[in-house]
């Protein structure tokens, strides 16, 4: 009997690449009970520029116009 883990089925091997396509901070991890592949999780991270962030901040604190 072949072990699952070191020859995981195409159907697991596009599981896995559709989990990973599109990321790009993150992490995809594997699951795996009595050697088989029984989850798969994925963790998306977005990462932010600090300047627009200070930006936002600063429309955010900045008082409305009172021209409108």
């Amino acid at each position: 009997m072949s072990n699952p883990l070191t020859q995981p089925g195409d159907d697991w091997l596009a599981r896995i690449r559709e989990a990973v396509e599109g990321l790009r901070y993150g992490t995809v991890q594997i699951v795996v009970h009595d050697g088989r592949i029984v989850q798969i999780d994925r963790t998306e991270r977005f990462r932010y520029d600090a300047a627009a962030e200070k930006r936002r901040k600063a429309a955010a604190a900045s008082p409305p116009d009172a021209s409108s």
